[in-house]
């Protein structure tokens, strides 16, 4: 019988990864496909690992050529498949379980030509996180829209993430150009093509990075991945110069925005006998691109085009090595005289440059906005402590500038107490930009249940600025803790509209009060907002719920949760982090629907079955959930002693600790061992703080905002499989740690679910 979903998977070279992926589409609730695996003349052990999967599963078929590139090896798996659907999965990536389900049954809905959905990144040293390529593209459900429609699918330069009809694609004949970045041309010609797409918010496609992280700093010149992405770029040029003139500029602004920003990085590496092809092929691109379009970039990469214009080599040098480093991470201060304007012929290599006026380093008045940030949020002695920093780009803090913050409540404005300290600015100095306010019981008591958010105002010299307070960094301001202000209402802060901070005041939720073990069940006590409860449990990530019996007592109420059961229903959204997870919704007889507020304490509760973890927590916003994963080494507590850093956890197997750096583009590491104690509480790993601070020789970054360093706390098995230490929710509500010692400032804090240490 003819499947009608057919995957093709080309592969060249990822040996280590490739079973992993395979085992992701073999997993998939839409098993009605065939995955057709292309062998591209791998060099390492791929094929081997392809022919041992295709023996234990039918439904995976191998065809084997020569060396020819990802775009040819995609075509020879296309004509060999049958399917009504066609997909596309990389040998290195992941695919969720209920993807391609989700693409096919939207398609099977709205008759579009194809169907496409969001994306993760991931590694093992920074766990799973949002592509922000795909962000814009598919925040939203849209069926049968359009690239005119939307013009920010032609960001949609993947093919990966998406389910094709095969009738559409066979009538478009679409093939491959033999070159990296093959995808894009024929991505964005499908969109242009095709009547209607439809896109969908959930995520269908999991990205691996390099455990470096990667970014356009991090890619080595290569004049062969240069030339292609040139030639790439001007067929995707091609295919919008007759188009709808929305689809062309944002198709040009992209291209300046990512592919023009790449080459001009490339500068900082490029060896001297290869500078005149770099200068071609940028000069090549750049000239194809709208003037207009370009004249709307930033004045940075303004200066890169005139000096490429001039061929001053030495100039893009200077310029792509300040980029590269972060020096644009604040921007160039607005310093028209004086002593800032020699602190900008500082900070702007190539000033007083012939080609280069001095009119683009000057900055509009518009420019000087306002930038805030959420560093910490704790409730000291009843009262709710928010720091963080406020500022007004490009321009320094002065002692003499005035900051006012206030608390909006639906439309007033309640006037808060500020207390101001120096902490780092954008960039990267100790300045009058750091900024606490307490909030007490009553003032909080005013709150309402629209969400209230706080107003910034920055006075410095003869500019004002307003703005809503935002920028929530890793740690407790991502995972705030709440806090009863009276018997009935609680206080949540977290992220709100528009990622403005905010409070949210719930009046006599639904809760979880308090959670027990026993050998067999976790038992959950709880209150009702309302009579005659009933709990379910459901799956956020693709629906379906169940309902969980309970003992009621007027609106308390009692469930019983066998753990070997939820083991056994295991059925995980996460094909990286193998996790299931579910949350809680109570329902009254009016059909009245409540999420659980965890209000059981500051701790998770888990119980292992074999080798995997029931574990009950709590979500960022404050809500429970119950999570079955695989068993993971997970730190719980974090302390500082003197020279000592201190990290504690009771869970996990029998393993060594390092707080593990990996070197710039690189998956090579740097490994400081920890000291290793058990006790009946669990575990500590313990290490000299010292040795986390590298000697400037090694200096990894000159961004004054960059970390000299990033460690991840690693765990490694006995049979050396390593793996980076995960950070339970509520130690992530207690974060940062902040370590002086001497000069260096160290950050313990979470980043996507691992726990990691900073050092300035």
């Amino acid at each position: 019988m003819t499947p009608r979903l057919s995957v093709v998977v080309p592969f060249y070279g990822v040996g280590e990864y490739l079973g992993d992926c395979l085992e992701s589409i073999a997993a998939q609730a839409w098993t009605d496909f065939e995955a057709i695996l292309v062998d591209d003349g791998s060099p390492d052990d791929s094929a081997v690992v392809a022919k041992q999967f295709c023996a234990r599963d039918q439904r995976f078929r191998l065809i084997q050529q020569d060396n020819a590139g990802p775009g040819p090896a995609r075509d020879a798996g296309i004509r060999e498949a049958t399917g009504e659907y066609l997909a596309f999965v990389d040998g290195d990536d992941l695919v969720s379980r209920y993807g391609f389900a989700a693409l096919v049954r939207t398609l099977d809905r709205t008759g579009s030509d194809f169907a496409g959905g969001n994306a993760r990144r991931f590694n093992n040293s920074f766990g799973v996180r949002p592509s922000w390529l795909h962000k814009q593209p598919f925040a939203r459900v849209r069926h049968a829209t359009h690239v005119t429609e939307f013009p920010d699918l032609v960001l949609d330069r993947m093919l990966w993430n998406k389910v094709y009809r095969r009738s559409f694609w066979t009538e478009y004949g679409y093939t491959f150009p033999p070159i990296r970045y093959e995808d894009y041309p024929v991505a964005l010609k499908a969109h242009l093509d095709a009547v209607t797409v439809d896109t969908i918010t959930q995520a269908v496609y999991y990205w691996r990075e390099r455990e470096s992280g990667e970014s356009i700093t991090q890619q080595k010149f290569q004049l062969g991945n240069i030339r292609d992405r040139v030639t790439s770029a001007g067929m995707v040029i091609d295919l919008v110069e007759d188009a709808v003139p929305v689809v062309r500029r944002r198709t040009h602004a992209h291209l300046a925005q990512i592919d023009v920003l790449t080459l001009m990085s490339a500068f900082g590496t490029v060896p001297v006998e290869e500078e005149q092809h770099l200068v071609d092929l940028s000069r090549e691109l750049l000239d194809r691109l709208d003037g207009d379009v370009l004249a709307a970039t930033h004045r940075y990469d303004r200066i890169q085009h005139a000096a490429l214009r001039a061929g001053d080599v030495d100039l893009l040098r200077r310029l792509a090595d300040f980029r590269n480093s972060g020096g644009l991470r604040g921007g160039a201060r607005a310093v028209p005289r004086g002593k800032r304007s020699r602190q900008l012929d500082n900070n702007y290599p190539g000033q007083g440059e012939g080609i280069v006026s001095r009119a683009l380093y000057r900055l509009r008045d518009q420019d000087l906005t306002l930038a805030t940030s959420v560093r910490g949020v704790v409730w000291v002695d009843g009262k709710l402590s928010v720091k963080g920093t406020a500022e007004i780009r490009h321009l320094e803090t002065e002692r003499a500038s005035g900051l006012q913050i206030a608390l909006v409540v639906d439309d007033t404005s309640h006037p808060l107490e500020v207390r101001r300290y120096d902490a780092l600015d954008l960039h990267g100095d100790k300045s009058l930009v750091g900024f606490e306010v307490l909030l007490d019981r009553e003032l909080l008591s005013q709150c309402t249940g629209a969400p209230a958010h706080f107003e910034v105002r920055m006075r410095s010299g003869r500019r004002d600025r307003k703005g809503m307070l935002g920028g929530q960094g890793p740690g407790s301001p991502g995972w705030a803790p709440g806090a009863w202000i009276d018997e009935d209402r609680w206080i949540q802060p977290g992220p709100g509209k528009y990622g403005w901070f905010s409070l949210r005041l719930l009046t006599d939720p639904c809760r979880l009060t308090a959670v027990e073990q026993t050998d067999d069940e976790l038992v959950l006590r709880g209150r009702a907002s309302f009579d005659e409860p009933e709990l379910f449990l459901s799956r956020p990530v693709v629906g379906g719920e169940e309902e969980v019996p309970l003992e009621v007592d007027g609106r308390d109420f009692t469930a019983r949760l066998p753990i070997r059961d939820i083991v056994a229903a295991a059925n995980h959204d996460d094909p990286f982090g193998q996790r299931t997870t579910r949350v809680f919704r109570v329902r009254g007889p009016e059909q009245q629907q409540r999420v659980l507020l965890w209000t059981a304490g500051d701790a998770a509760v888990s119980r292992a079955v074999d080798d995997r973890v029931v574990t009950l927590t709590r979500s960022t916003g404050g809500y429970v959930n119950l999570h079955e994963s695989p068993i993971r080494t997970t730190a719980t507590r974090s302390v500082a002693d003197g020279n000592l850093l201190v990290v504690c956890g009771s869970e996990g197997e029998d393993v060594s600790f390092s707080w593990r750096r990996y070197l710039a583009d690189s998956d090579d590491h740097l490994d400081v061992a920890c000291r290793r104690t058990l006790s009946a509480d669990g575990w500590s790993a313990v290490v000299e703080v010292d040795s986390l601070i590298p000697v400037t020789a090694v200096k990894i970054s000159v961004d004054p905002l960059a970390a000299l360093a990033d460690w991840i706390l690693f765990a490694t098995s006995v049979d050396g499989v390593a793996h980076a230490v995960q950070c339970e929710p509520f130690l992530c509500s207690r974060l940062p740690l902040a370590i002086t010692q001497g000069a260096h400032a160290l950050a313990v804090r979470p980043h996507a679910g691992t726990l990691h240490v900073e050092v300035r």
